[in-house]
């Protein structure tokens, strides 16, 4: 390690060091912050203020030994509160921020030793810089010990392998011939000279290179080995004096010391891996000079290192281990009740800053009550910094310290675990804490805990046992109502709700919604009338209300932004930016709000949740985006996002993400005819659906999947999955109810059933809501005028086409708009209106080719322009008066001639004159030129007509 760091230091790498310790285990951060302390301690004079400022501001709470570099900064205490996901996304994203930016002036190595005793949190930031600097100058150098992996560290080392994101180099034990080797290299001696040592050490350190240096460590504190005269010299071999194990070492170094500093070792020791000048001068009330002489006295000794002015650490955590373990029981505790009550006293004024400290000194004082109130603390800490392991420890320690104390255990340490458990996945622990607490809060009367622990039981279950999360949720709300409170009441309305829009009962979601937004507001609780116009907006627009679902969101935006709750608001934005035209609302009327307007609300949606750390939010927004420019033809980023917003919600193992993220991909493979892939996502997004137990996203799914295996040929598949998916006789209400019926409708079309189709059409066109006579839903009019054409009904299959057509063209769905000319196309030529029918597939082409050259991807442009226009017919040679027209943008011969008039500058009634015409068939001529080139002006008109050569050139 140190002849890397020496070969790092000659090629101008800016060296990086944190270390891990046996109590990093529970702390969450520990080495970051060992390294944090570190770099700033020695570079913070060279770094801009504009680079130090989001890192210290993103730990202040945890270093606020290095406050002094942001003297401006708000405490800590006045930031707002984030939740424990966004909180360690934000600090993830600062130090990578930070380190990046390092590495874009000079190489950085960064070097984190001892990682089998580090925390989950720095082990999964670990993995997120992995995947973040393989663009950047940027060495990660990380060194564990093989004999003491934890499950966090394999499972650590495991993804590094598994995304081939590091090399492993395996430190074997050193054989004899290369322990004398070392010592030869150390003590400068030839070949051919003896060396008696080497025996003795090799029997000692069993050749573990660790130990090795700890030995001669030792024998170079106790004289044995010296440095002088520019190398290193040694008494004669019969003086060496060889310590018979580690503990030995270390004790030939104590011995060393004076008894002042043995005095400060053994503090040092109690009070842990690290130690505060500032503790240490309270504890021994020695001046600062006797206490710098001291600690450097120790240094010398090899014994502990400098980290920064404030604050040093033993050089390693056995040598702590060893002169702790020499200390008495009785001695430990009164030295630990000592050192927690002056760690009290010193953190007044930032009480949250040692809480993890303080839990274990007070608990290894038997200090009980404290060793309870402040294991509780540090729980929570940890819970909120999104480190579960720590939190589960700082419990189990609380818990344990309420035993010995023979004090009731407080509700809401089990609440905490049971929150904890939650998150970590383990299901039984967690019900059983969430049953734990239900009891203790029953059995003390304390009936807003009782609530609380009714609630999180409901939402426990709801991934479970949906009939099992109702049970609790009724429970709750009959509480609720009982305790006479309107806001727990109309908490617990909300929450009951959103249990039925899960459960795909979107009606009964909105009585429960409706009821809890009347009680907000005659509470004048703004923050739960946002919530309220949120969830009412995601129910109505899952219960097939697009118009109303944006009225609510819309309000809901409104209320946030006042509240300056940037979480809601982001979710708020980012159901707006769907509901203007969407995959899943296909069937239904979409909200009026313009493409430029749901890209705004989708962006600003996006900014929000990078800009607070809410990477479920970021995911949900990423994907949302994608569904929505995907409808529109806008494919190359609607793939980029989907891929994006899929990796990320893999990265948090956000599993209704995951599968959004398949299905969505599928989806746009599906529009872009790629079966294969769309078949493998939609398949996947389907297993993922049903271990979820989300009926919304079976039948959404099952909707899409079932017209691949149509466009495959296989229409019993198909039949089979939207069976599964849907009821023979249920209703049109909701999004998924609705889409499946539309792939019913499909399937029918497919089967030569017109009938079945368009009876099914009917039915879905009778139910939509907010439908007008002006209002046209493509996908429906476009599958009716199908069934029409089947059933012989041309004319009107033609109308309702036409319809289609207009509509899709004013919405901007140019993936549907190319299916239903070819749908145009078909009905003209079985009409025998060949030249129409050319046209009309001509025009299909035309946009088939606008999409894919929106495709960056060569292969996947190839592939959907091969596959669209397969589905076209095979062209006749045209006719010269259609080769002429196609020449010309589809223009008459008349046409021709009007433009070649105006490109020479004729008036509309010179051109009536010449050609003979009235002005009246002069002035459609113009529109009809106009509406077929795309153009506005007649100055247009004549620069595409000298473009062409329509006009003679003058000599």
């Amino acid at each position: 390690m140190a002849e890397v760091k020496t070969y790092a230091a000659s090629h101008d790498f800016l060296l990086l060091q944190g270390s891990c310790f046996p109590t990093d285990l529970s702390y969450p951060y520990a080495p970051l912050l060992d390294l944090l302390r570190s770099c700033l301690a020695s570079h913070s004079s060279a770094l801009p203020i504009a680079e130090v400022e989001p890192l210290v501001q993103a730990f202040l709470p945890l270093l606020s030994d290095v406050g002094y570099l942001l003297p401006d900064a708000p405490p800590a205490s006045t930031l707002p509160p984030l939740d424990p996901e966004q909180e360690k996304r934000r600090r993830f994203e600062a130090l990578t921020q930070f380190l990046t930016s390092q590495a874009g002036k000079h190489p950085v190595l960064l070097v984190m030793e001892d990682l089998h005793w580090s925390d989950d949190t720095s082990l999964e930031f670990l993995h997120y810089l992995a995947r973040r600097c393989s663009a950047h100058p940027l060495l990660l150098l990380l060194t564990y010990r093989s004999d003491e992996m934890h499950p966090s560290l394999r499972h650590f080392l495991a993804q590094l392998d598994r995304e081939r994101l590091a090399q492993e180099h395996s430190l074997a034990r050193l054989t004899r011939d290369e322990v004398e080797a070392m010592l030869r290299a150390i003590f400068a001696l030839s070949r051919s000279a003896h060396l008696e040592l080497t025996d003795p050490i090799y029997a000692l350190t069993e050749g573990n290179p660790f130990f090795v240096e700890e030995v001669l460590t030792s024998l170079i504190a106790a004289g044995d080995i010296f440095y002088a005269n520019d190398r290193w010299n040694r008494k004669p071999l019969g003086e060496l004096q060889i310590p018979r194990s580690v503990q030995d070492a270390v004790q030939q170094r104590t011995d060393r010391l004076s008894k002042p500093a043995r005095q400060i070792l053994t503090l040092a020791a109690v009070a842990g891996r690290r130690f505060d000048f500032a503790l240490l001068q309270e504890l021994t009330h020695h001046g600062e000079q006797h206490l710098l002489q001291l600690i450097k006295e120790m240094i010398a000794a090899q014994l502990v290192v400098e980290e920064s002015a404030e604050q040093f650490a033993f050089r390693h955590a056995l040598t702590r281990q060893a002169i702790y373990a020499d200390l008495l029981v009785r001695e430990r505790k009164a030295l630990h009740r000592t050192i927690a009550d002056t760690m009290e006293r010193l953190s007044i004024s930032s009480p949250d800053a040692h809480l993890a400290d303080l839990a274990y000194h007070f608990y290894e004082a038997g200090a009980w009550e404290k060793a309870v109130e402040y294991g509780q603390r540090a729980g929570e800490q940890a819970y909120r910094l999104f480190a579960p392991q720590a939190a589960i420890e700082q419990v189990a320690r609380a818990l344990d310290a309420a035993r010995h104390a023979a004090i009731p255990s407080p509700a809401s340490l089990y609440r905490l675990r049971g929150q904890v458990n939650e998150t970590l996945g383990d299901f039984e622990q967690a019900r059983l804490d969430y049953e734990t607490t239900l009891q203790i809060a029953q059995k003390g009367g304390d009936r807003r805990a009782e609530w609380q622990a009714l609630c999180d039981s409901g939402f426990l279950w709801t991934g479970r046992d949906y009939a099992q999360a109702s049970a609790y949720y009724q429970k709750a709300l009959a509480l609720a109502r009982d305790m006479d409170d309107p806001v727990t009441l109309a908490h617990s309305l909300n929450r009951l709700g959103n249990w039925h829009v899960n459960i795909e009962q979107p009606r009964e979601a909105l009585h429960y919604h409706q009821e809890a937004l009347t009680l907000f507001q005659q509470a004048h609780d703004q923050q739960g009338l946002a919530e309220t116009c949120d969830l009412l907006g995601m129910a109505s627009t899952l219960g097939g209300d697009l118009v109303q679902g944006a009225a609510y969101s819309q309000q809901a935006v409104v209320l946030f932004r006042e509240l300056d709750d940037r979480q809601g608001l982001a979710s708020s934005l980012t159901l707006l930016a769907e509901l203007g035209g969407i995959y899943q609302g296909e069937t239904m009327v979409p909200a009026p709000i313009s493409y430029a307007e749901s890209l705004h609300f989708g962006e600003q949606a996006l900014k929000v949740a990078h800009e607070t750390g809410q990477r479920s939010a970021e995911a949900y927004t990423l994907l949302s985006l994608a569904h929505y420019l995907g409808p529109h033809g806008e494919y190359a980023r609607a793939l980029e996002m989907a891929q994006a917003g899929l990796a990320l919600a893999e990265q948090i193992e956000h599993r209704q993400w995951i599968t959004f993220g398949n299905w969505i991909l599928g989806t746009l493979y599906l529009d872009l005819l790629v079966l294969p892939q769309a078949r493998a996502s939609l398949e996947h997004a389907l297993a993922l659906a049903h271990e979820v137990g989300s009926w919304n996203w079976i039948r959404i799914v099952s909707a899409f999947l079932a017209p691949v295996y149509l466009l495959q040929q296989d229409l019993a598949l198909a039949d089979s999955i939207l069976t599964a998916a849907l009821e023979p006789d249920a209703a049109m209400q909701t999004i998924g109810q609705r889409l499946v019926w539309a792939a019913r409708a499909d399937l029918a079309l497919a089967r030569h059933n017109p009938g079945q189709a368009l009876d099914i059409t009917d039915r879905l066109i009778a139910s939509a809501a907010n439908l007008s006579d002006e209002r046209v839903i493509p996908r429906l009019w476009k599958l009716r005028g199908e069934a029409l054409a089947a059933l012989h009904r041309a004319e009107e299959a033609e109308t309702l086409l036409r319809a289609a057509q207009e509509a899709a063209r004013a919405q901007g769905l140019r993936p549907w708009l190319w299916r239903i000319y070819v749908a145009l196309g078909k009905l003209y030529y079985v009409q025998r209106r060949r030249e129409e029918a050319e046209e009309a597939f001509s025009t299909a082409e035309t946009l088939i080719e606008e999409l894919a050259a929106n495709l960056s991807d060569e292969h996947l442009r190839t592939y959907f322009l091969s596959r669209a226009t397969a589905m076209l017919p095979r062209k006749r040679p045209p006719t010269p008066g259609r080769a002429a027209r196609q020449a010309y943008g589809g223009l008459t011969t008349r046409e021709r001639e009007v433009a070649t008039l105006i490109a020479q500058g004729k008036s509309n009634r010179e051109i009536a004159e010449l050609l003979v015409v009235g002005n009246r068939t002069v002035e459609a001529h113009v529109s009809g030129i106009l509406s077929k080139l795309g153009f506005t002006s007649r100055a247009q008109i004549a620069v595409w007509a000298h473009e062409k050569g329509l006009v003679p050139t003058r000599k």
